[in-house]
């Protein structure tokens, strides 16, 4: 089972169809990737990082120190 299957399960537990499970967990996986190159850290700590904001998200959790991260919102 790869990443995102196993990504895809949680999302079913948290009440989402088999469909829309999916569709999250490709882009979730796919955002980890892209977060591990731009920051520099490792792909599971990206991975981890969106899914404790996709589950507390889920439930209702709001971070107040949530920044998004987004090469617009740097300035050179």
């Amino acid at each position: 089972m790869d990443e995102s299957e196993q990504v895809s399960k949680v999302f079913e537990k948290l009440g989402a169809s088999p469909e829309q499970a999916s569709r999250m967990a490709k882009q979730l996986v796919k955002r980890a990737r892209q977060q591990s190159e731009l920051e520099k850290i490792s792909f599971l700590e990206a991975l981890d990082r969106l899914m404790r904001l996709s589950i507390g998200g889920a439930q209702g959790d709001f971070d107040p120190n949530f920044q998004l991260i987004s090469k617009k919102s740097k300035k050179s």
